[in-house]
Parts: structure tokens; C-alpha cells; sequence
């Protein structure tokens, strides 16, 4: 079977191994001859790579002469994923605590009531988090491949995550039940009224 390339992410980790590994001072020539060799990363993809690791501070660069020397230490690049992660998870935590507060508006608008236009407004802005939350999860995900303990601390942060979630669904769920008990309605037009998504679910 045809053999599967490397992801971007995985680049990016095998390139901080050779840093990493080595402890060296490199110029852009010397990695495009070691990383294809060593890592299994292609050449031209070395540029790239290297400089989306400078961008996020796991790189470090200079300019000496007409050379450009790049550099990475264990414990200075630990540091600046802890750094990223942290503002990561607090903007998550932020748009998190958004979301929650405009489902609650939403929640307590009369149900049968006609669309008015503060309550688009708010459905608009829910959208609007829910994008902005799976932007920041995605790029939570990039650090994921290069530190193994970050990840675990970010394990335990999405699963209190994940039962505040769960714990908001049930409580959806509830007043959907009550609801359909006190005024009759059928589910899809309180589903339809609330922007309530027909697969809502639980996380696993």
C-alpha cells in the first residue's frame, strides 16, 4: 500500500526533535539537508514549516551577517506552548462563558413568541461563538503533537469542558420536556423557535 505522508503537524514535531535532539544553531540550508534525511520531511516543506514554528515563538531566529541562524531549547520552547496554550484556553473559556449566557436568553424567551429582532441578534452572536470556539479548538489542536504533558493538562481542562457542556444539554433537554408538557407544543417547533440544532447530543 501506498505509504502516508506526513501531516503538517507531524512536521512541525519532528522538526523540533531536531532542534531538540541536537541543541544546535542551524541556517535554513542545513535543515533542508538533515530533515529529509533524519525526519522524513520533504525539502521544499522545510521552509514552511520552520517558519510557521518561528511565528509561534517555538523557533528562535537571527540575522548574523547575511546569514539567518535558527534555534529551539526544550525548556524555552515548554514555556512559550504553555504561554499559547493558556491564552488559548482562556479565550475558549471566555467565548464558553458567552455562549452559555446567550443560550440562557434565549431560553427564557416566551416560547410561541415571533422572532424579534434582539433575538436574532443574539442567535446571531451564538453563531458567531460557536464558529469562534471551534477556530480556538482547532488551533489548541496544533500544539497537541508537541508536548505530551501540556496535552494531558489540556485533557483534564476539556473534560470539566465537556461535563459543563453535557450538564447544558441536559438542561436544554429539561426545559424542552417541560415545555412540550405545559404548552403542547411539538419538539421541531420549539427545536425550530429556540435554534435548537435537531441532532443536539450529548458528548461522548
Amino acid at each position: 500500500s501506498k505509504k502516508k505522508g506526513l501531516s503538517f503537524e507531524e512536521k512541525r514535531a519532528r522538526m523540533m526533535e531536531i532542534f531538540f535532539e541536537t541543541k544546535d544553531v542551524f541556517q535554513l540550508k542545513d535543515l533542508e539537508k538533515i530533515a529529509p534525511k533524519e525526519k522524513g520531511i520533504t525539502s521544499m516543506s522545510v521552509k514552511e514549516i520552520l517558519q510557521s514554528l518561528v511565528d509561534d515563538g517555538m523557533v528562535d531566529t537571527d540575522r548574523i551577517g547575511t546569514s539567518n541562524y535558527f534555534w529551539a531549547f526544550p525548556s524555552k520552547a515548554l514555556h512559550a506552548r504553555k504561554r499559547k496554550l493558556e491564552e488559548l484556553e482562556s479565550q475558549l473559556a471566555e467565548s464558553s462563558q458567552k455562549k452559555e449566557a446567550l443560550q440562557k436568553s434565549i431560553e427564557k424567551s416566551k416560547i410561541g413568541r415571533e422572532d424579534t429582532a434582539e433575538r436574532a441578534a443574539l442567535l446571531k452572536e451564538l453563531a458567531a461563538l460557536q464558529q469562534k470556539k471551534e477556530q480556538l479548538k482547532t488551533e489548541i489542536d496544533k500544539y497537541r503533537e508537541c508536548d505530551p504533558d501540556v496535552v494531558e493538562e489540556m485533557r483534564q481542562t476539556n473534560q470539566v469542558a465537556k461535563e459543563a457542556a453535557n450538564r447544558w444539554t441536559d438542561n436544554i433537554f429539561s426545559i424542552k420536556s417541560w415545555a412540550k408538557r405545559k404548552f403542547g407544543f411539538e419538539e421541531s417547533r420549539i427545536d425550530k423557535g429556540f435554534g435548537i440544532p435537531e441532532d443536539l447530543d450529548y458528548i461522548d
